[in-house]
């Protein structure tokens, strides 16, 4: 330790000696007291004058997806630091506690499409459980900006040191620095301080980037919907347009909505209780016939045109399109079908997965409305056309001018050249876990079932490339059993990307994750089943319980009473092989 290091300690626990309260810490001067000393992180200054602190009381969140409600105090710092060598400036956010209300916790947390973090919207998950939570801008220039507006330093010249801060390093500092300044901050000394990670989509890649790389980062993971096999999935939002294309028909978002309508219509009842939620969306692919819908009326009103949600939203300003009615067309079921049987090459080869019946609206699939012919047309998803413009073609763009000549081949070849060259850094589907599980990690990996934005297959393939990797000689049950131990998938009925489903209201969502590996980590309370509340609906309030991958849900006693079953023909419908490629896909 330097002898900085321990002046600040020595200071640090006088402080607590005599009862600290948050105004008592929460100063810049006692933050600067606090901050990691040059030996923390080897090649990172830290500097002093760039810390801000202020304490903020009786703060107030509800109505949250990942946290309950809660009213709580807080000490809002960030300070900068830059790396030896490189002229930059990493900016990180952390709210720590009221010191009575600390427990010895520390969390990062990630982001969501191309954000290295969510605001000020995941901090609160931390303090809720007594823990310091962090967020970073990975250096992008301030919190608000995200990785595709600074990938590029030109055209045809990538910033290869913002996409490996993306790609994994900036959430390694950000919990290297943070559990450091929190030991010291709160005077911990040799006291155990357990560190937790929680973040879905981006922020469930932000997730696998660490667990996979860094064994002893964290006792625990929780990672939502991961954006992993980055080129595969952002390319894959492009699919359904070229499905479209392919078949030569532009369905009305409303024959698309009817479709998923009648979809969960028929499939809800298959799990034993009709509730509105399709938890069996593999008991829907063996069992429902997407044909059945042809010929079923459709009617949706007429709509304004929409600014949209704010830059870096996911949602985009939208046009004002008439009513639309009609019946679906036997053209509009082979679009959804194709849609939903994944991406096949010209030669009938898996080449990706897709998403689950029932998912919302087939999203990347809507179509736009012509004013001059009065016909729907393609609308080129934002998503895909910006990944391929910005991170395949290395072009300042942000969308593609069109997909002419596009075909199912090229999204292939999309696929594989971003697979190459984001191998090291976005990719981020590293199977073997050895290193994180020996250092006594724990993981729980949770998807909606009808998410309609990252295909739930995506996190089942994944699980399954772990478990064959690190399990070769285990039979599938025994294996799965072994993995359990400490990494386990949920797949949540009818939830959608990262949130409640309106289409399917009464869907439990997990809002307790950390409290459940808080208690495994901590207590040694392994789950077997997933806490999970309504959140929405008519059974709003209610508690219910997620099976474990591999065993699904069934209902019994009228919908009163369930049970986690083992269907080996469900399961079936979960597994991909992806033969359009000699490498193998994890």
């Amino acid at each position: 330790m330097t002898a900085g290091s321990m002046v600040a300690l020595t200071a640090a626990v006088a402080l607590w000696q005599q009862n600290a309260t948050l105004d008592d810490v929460c100063t810049a001067a006692y933050v600067k007291s606090a901050l990691p000393s040059s030996s923390t992180y080897p090649g990172i200054v830290v500097n002093p004058a760039s810390v801000l602190a202020n304490p903020v009381t009786n703060a107030n969140v509800s109505g949250e997806n990942f946290f309950p409600d809660a009213t709580f105090d807080y000490c809002n710092v960030t300070f900068a630091y830059t790396h030896t060598g490189r002229n930059d400036t990493v900016n990180v956010r952390y709210w720590l506690p009221a010191p009575a209300s600390f427990k010895n916790r520390y969390l990062s947390t990630g982001g969501g499409g191309y954000a290295i973090n969510s605001g000020y919207g995941d901090l609160p998950g931390g303090i809720i459980y007594g823990a310091t939570a962090g967020a970073t801008d990975a250096g992008f220039g301030n919190f608000s900006t995200n990785l595709d507006a600074v990938n590029l330093i030109a055209n045809n010249t990538v910033d290869w040191q913002r996409i490996h801060m993306f790609g994994y390093e900036a959430i390694h500092e950000l919990s290297v620095l943070g559990k450091e300044f929190t030991r010291s901050f709160f005077a911990m000394n040799t006291t155990k301080l357990y560190s937790y990670y929680q973040g879905c989509s981006e922020g469930g890649r932000d997730g696998w980037s660490q667990v996979q790389r860094f064994a002893d980062e964290w006792d625990g993971a929780i990672t939502g919907a991961p954006a992993m096999r980055f080129a595969f999935q952002q390319t894959q939002h492009l699919y359904s347009n070229i499905v479209e294309q392919t078949l030569d028909y532009y369905p009305s978002p409303c024959e698309l909505e009817k479709i998923t309508n009648l979809t969960i219509a028929a499939c809800d009842p298959m799990d034993g209780k009709t509730d509105g939620v399709v938890s069996r969306s593999d008991l829907c692919k063996l069992n429902f016939n997407l044909n059945s819908t042809v010929g079923q009326t459709y009617y949706c009103a007429a709509t304004s045109a929409s600014s949209g949600m704010g830059s870096g939203s996911p949602f985009g300003a939208s046009a004002a399109t008439p009513a639309q009615n009609g019946t679906i067309t036997a053209q509009g079921v082979a679009v959804a079908q194709t849609i939903i049987d994944g991406l096949k090459d010209s030669s009938g080869k898996q080449v990706y997965l897709s998403y689950q019946p029932g998912a919302v609206s087939f999203d990347d699939a809507k179509t736009a409305f012509n004013n001059v012919s009065n016909k729907w047309e393609l609308s080129v998803n934002s998503f895909g056309a910006e990944f391929i413009a910005r991170f395949i073609n290395d072009q300042e763009l942000t969308t593609l001018p069109n997909l002419n000549n596009v075909t199912y081949d090229t999204l292939k070849g999309w696929m594989y050249q971003g697979w190459q060259k984001y191998a090291d850094t976005l990719h981020t589907t590293w199977p073997d876990l050895t290193a994180f599980q020996a250092a006594g990690g724990k993981v729980l990996h949770f998807h909606g079932e009808s998410d309609n934005s990252i295909p739930t297959a995506s996190s089942v393939h994944y699980h399954e490339s772990v478990r064959n990797v690190m399990y070769p000689n285990m039979s599938f049950n025994e294996s799965s059993a072994a993995m359990s131990d400490w990494y386990q998938l949920y797949l949540v009925p009818g939830a959608a990307h990262c949130a409640v489903n309106t289409n399917q209201p009464n869907g439990p969502f997990p809002q307790t994750n950390l409290a459940v590996m808080i208690d495994w980590v901590e207590k040694g309370v392994k789950p077997t089943t997933l806490n999970a509340t309504v959140l929405q609906g008519s059974n709003k309030g209610q508690n219910e319980q997620i099976c474990a991958w591999p065993l699904r849900p069934m209902w019994s006693d009228n919908g009163t009473t369930m049970n986690c079953e083992y269907d080996q023909a469900s399961i079936n419908t979960w597994m991909y092989t992806f033969d359009a490629f000699k490498m193998p896909v994890y």
